[in-house]
């Protein structure tokens, strides 16, 4: 009898150990849906830095057309090789030094990831060139905001410092599951697809970077108009459908959710250039090819953190909204007389802040009551008003003490502000050797 009993423990324990062994090697199946999808954002995300850099490209004087594209295609480069490297492993691993940056030996050049498929049933190497496009596409708008005044090999320096230092312990503090604006309050800081993380981080570090540098020489006594506003349009039409990839992406799904942030983010550019256009009428007589194309980025910035918790009126509220104080935002330039080239500060710093304001009194009642559900109290506006309004105060602080710093180092070892020689001969010779348009005078 005792040898029965002690067989038939025998067999259950080994059928249990079997059992939790097979349990515990079961893979993570890839979805190839999921994983073509977030392919496809990937990609869509990378179009739109050429297409911020047509945008860009169009608004400067031809003297500095190549240069300031350079901007942008000079992000690709220095943070398509830094992000892999250490970037990715300073955002996304698991906090270190209290919290204020992520780190994994195992992220360092990706080596750890070659066979990790994520919880979302994408590969881990799709989420990591999916957030490196982030990366790139941030510094690249800063650069709008000191266009035509700027040393490269200056401006290269910069923002692989602020990539390191500025935009990665942002990013880890907003999306990283153990980032402390991510667990602020009941519900965390609600930034979807970078309102906080791109746009108030880079329109403020251009701002700060536009009053340490000064303004160009002549302005704005002198007249500097677009060289090449064809080219600005077209950058602006690739931002938005870019954009699709930004927001919808950010999901990490193929589902309702992005169903969701998709249809919002087309409602949003367009009530933003809609608004644009008719403030414009009411104020000049006149829409503007620059107003359309600057009230589809304040809408589409806008809606950019809400994009996951808004319904489409909210949408059509937020992008109309951004255009409004936008625009105001660029009239107080104007009085203010401070040099923010392209806007990167009026567009992207306040766009963003709107946003990430201003979705609190947007939210869709159902995610309301899935977070009152989530926390087992009550949720209100209110509380989500006040770690929202926390989460800015943060990133602007941050961002502008910080990036002043680098900016400070930079222009005192390797230097950032070209000379009146160069500035007046313009970037594409001084800076590059080149002329944008061939044989036409750059002057």
């Amino acid at each position: 009898m005792v040898k029965k009993i002690s067989a038939s423990l025998l067999l259950f324990v080994a059928a249990m150990m079997a059992y939790s062994t097979g349990w515990a090697a079961e893979p993570v199946v890839t979805d190839t849906g999921t994983t073509s999808w977030m392919l496809t954002s990937t990609a869509l995300v990378l179009l739109m830095v050429p297409g911020l850099a047509m945008f860009y490209g169009g608004l400067v004087r031809t003297k500095n057309v190549i240069g300031t594209m350079m901007h942008s295609f000079g992000a690709m480069v220095v943070i398509g090789v830094l992000w892999p490297m250490v970037g990715y492993a300073l955002s996304f691993g698991p906090g270190i030094l209290g919290g204020i940056v992520g780190w994994d030996p195992k992220f360092f050049m990706l080596q750890g990831i070659d066979d990790s498929i994520m919880s979302s049933q994408i590969p881990e190497y799709v989420f990591a060139m999916f957030q490196g496009k982030f990366a790139i596409i941030t510094p690249a708008l800063i650069a709008g905001a000191f266009a035509e005044r700027v040393n490269f090999k200056g401006y290269l320096v910069f923002i692989a410092l602020w990539c390191i230092l500025v935009y990665s312990p942002i990013c880890h503090w907003v999306w990283a599951a153990d980032g402390f604006l991510f667990n602020l309050g009941a519900m965390g800081a609600i930034d979807f697809a970078g309102g906080t993380v791109v746009h108030i981080s880079s329109g403020v570090t251009g701002l700060v970077a536009a009053l340490f540098l000064g303004a160009r020489r002549g302005y704005p006594r002198n007249v500097m108009s677009p060289n090449n506003m064809v080219m600005t349009l077209m950058g602006a039409g690739l931002l938005w459908v870019g954009w699709f990839g930004f927001n919808a992406g950010s999901a990490i799904a193929s589902n309702l959710a992005t169903a969701r942030a998709l249809t919002v983010t087309q409602i949003a550019a367009s009530s933003g250039a809609f608004t644009w256009l008719v403030v414009e009428l009411v104020h000049h007589g006149k829409a503007t090819s620059l107003g359309v194309a600057s009230g589809i980025l304040a809408g589409l910035v806008a809606i950019t953190p809400a994009a996951g918790v808004v319904a489409p009126a909210g949408a059509f509220a937020l992008g109309a909204i951004a255009a409004v104080i936008c625009y105001l935002g660029l009239l107080l330039k104007g009085k203010l007389g401070y040099d923010d080239s392209l806007d990167a500060f009026g567009v992207h710093g306040i766009g963003g802040i709107v946003g990430a304001i201003c979705l609190t009194f947007f939210i869709r009642p159902s995610w309301m009551a899935d977070a009152s559900a989530k926390i087992h109290a009550p949720w209100t506006v209110w509380q989500q008003l006040g770690v929202q309004a926390t989460a800015v105060g943060i990133t602007v602080v941050y961002a502008a003490v910080v990036s002043l710093v680098i900016l400070f180092i930079v222009e005192k070892t390797i230097g950032l502000r070209v000379t009146e020689n160069d500035e007046m001969s313009g970037l594409d010779h001084s800076m590059h050797g080149e002329q944008g348009y061939g044989l036409i005078n750059p002057n």
